[in-house]
């Protein structure tokens, strides 16, 4: 039995997509392979594998060191594997075992900036066919999966904002007298000055690594919408059609391995940190734009034909249906443990600043920016749609997709209300989205919806990797430097 088989995934389907993909492999001249999959900070790792063994890994698998899943954002294994009862809460990892990963062949993709290099997303499974349950991707399938239950499915539309730099100097990354655990970034400049939203004269400036990410977008076959120059200085945003939502959480994986990469070979650095380490710097928020739809139809169940009658602007009803103002309200009542989701890093919440466009309460406001959760649309409209505003876009988006998915059920399944939407979302008096990281996990772990809906093993996995990186920012001398080796350099 193939270990596709023994995971229970293989079937003719799939055997027919795994000769599919053989023929074009060989018609392609494809040289080597990478797999890749999305570990818990939503960055890819993975291995470059010459064609054939790429085709036998469909179906059996290529092995993993399981300590990869058990990583904070400095490499450092967030769990005694190799001590008597380390890894007690974490069956199967002990002595730093083996998993296996399998390929998804219809994921194949060439890269473009690549030449003759394909590449596959894959999932881990244990040795005995068992799937790892805090598998981030399998997370979101499984929050999926609970809301197919209810005949619905969750649609959204990336929207992330990053900044590109030109590199000046490799030698502070790339000198071996000054290699460290986490390295120096490169020295650098800006493409552009900033303070001039979406001016067209720093659309010319930037073009350069404008075009290369719109050609990687494209070439990975990625829905670009658009892109625009934001208001900070090197800053921009990449916009995307919406799409279902683990389409749209492995397009993000792919947008910013993708970008990084093409990016850096033509002299430039992409950054999804937050807030760079920089004075003067904008910072960079992902703002998921989301809606619930029919799986039969495709209806989206958020819009609304007319406004409920004798409801005014500031009513949830007057713009959503009944079901998107449960939803909006269930993310409302979970917005404090569905945080450190949206926003993992330290550096993130540095975000959360009055009048800046990000988020400081738990408030909805319809059309208003300086809400957390802004309400689009109008009633007729089909595209009316919640969009949350308290990411960051070093967020692993399968994650974040999940936390919005079952604190919006919950919503849903207990048919809450939301308050009067906010026109002061600054104002004093609103309760607050946690201030830092530590209060965040703390209100994630309290969370009795949220841990049940992503599974007790998810939390418990997840808190304890951005514990330790808490710990060790709390730890460091300098935390500016912490930030930009930690962040900077990686995400």
């Amino acid at each position: 039995m193939t270990f596709s088989a023994l995971c229970g995934v293989h079937d003719a389907a799939r055997e027919a997509a795994c000769l599919r993909l053989k023929r074009l492999i060989e018609e392609r001249g494809i040289q080597r392979v990478r797999l890749a999959w999305c570990d818990a900070h939503g960055l890819l790792r993975g291995k470059t594998l010459m064609p054939h063994a790429a085709l036998r890994a469909l179906r059996d698998g290529v092995g993993m060191v399981g300590t990869l899943m058990l990583k904070d954002t400095a490499d450092k294994t967030a769990w005694k594997v190799f001590e008597p009862g380390g890894t007690d809460d974490l069956p199967g990892f002990a002595g730093a075992a083996n998993l296996l990963l399998l390929p998804d062949p219809e994921s194949f993709v060439e890269l473009p900036w690549a030449p003759g290099t394909g590449w596959l997303r894959c999932q881990p499974w244990h040795a005995d066919g068992q799937p790892v349950d805090f598998d981030s991707r399998r997370v979101l399938q499984h929050a999926l999966a609970t809301l197919a239950r209810e005949g619905l499915g969750f649609k959204t539309g990336l929207e992330v904002e990053f900044h590109i730099y030109r590199i000046t100097d490799t030698t502070p990354q790339l000198d071996p007298q000054r290699a460290a655990w986490p390295g120096e970034p490169p020295a650098m400049q800006m493409v552009h000055p900033g303070y001039q939203l979406q001016g067209e004269a720093m659309i010319d400036l930037a073009d350069e690594p404008l075009r290369i990410v719109e050609r990687t977008a494209l070439g990975l076959g990625l829905p670009l919408q658009s892109l625009e120059i934001e208001l900070g200085p090197s800053q921009v945003e990449a916009v995307f059609d919406a799409t279902d939502a683990l389409t749209a959480a492995d397009q993000m994986v792919q947008l910013r391995n993708g970008v990084k990469q093409a990016l850096r070979r033509a002299g430039y650095h992409a950054t999804f940190m937050c807030r760079p380490p920089f004075p003067n710097i904008m910072s960079s928020g992902w703002h998921l734009h989301q809606s619930v739809v029919e799986l039969a139809t495709g209806r989206n169940v958020f819009a609304r034909d007319e406004p409920l009658v004798g409801s005014t602007p500031q009513d949830a009803q007057h713009t959503l249906s009944k079901t998107g103002a449960h939803w909006l309200a269930g993310l409302l009542a979970h917005a404090r443990a569905i945080t450190p989701l949206c926003t993992p890093t330290v550096n993130g919440f540095g975000r959360f600043r009055p009048n800046a466009l990000a988020p400081q309460a738990i408030l909805w406001g319809r059309d208003n920016r300086g809400a957390m959760l802004r309400v689009v649309g109008n009633a007729g409209d089909a595209a009316t749609r919640i969009e949350n505003r308290l990411g960051e876009p070093a967020a692993n988006p399968y994650l974040c997709m999940a936390g919005q998915i079952h604190a919006g059920l919950d919503g849903l399944k207990r048919a809450l209300l939301p308050p009067t939407g906010t026109e002061a979302p600054y104002a004093e008096g609103a309760e607050r989205i946690p201030t830092n990281l530590g209060d965040a996990l703390a209100a994630l772990r309290a969370d009795p919806a949220m841990v049940q809906g992503l599974g007790e093993s998810v939390v418990n996995h997840f808190c304890r990797i951005k514990q330790q990186e808490l710990d060790r920012h709390a730890a460091a001398e300098d935390k500016a430097d912490f930030e930009r080796r930690e962040y900077f350099a990686r995400y």
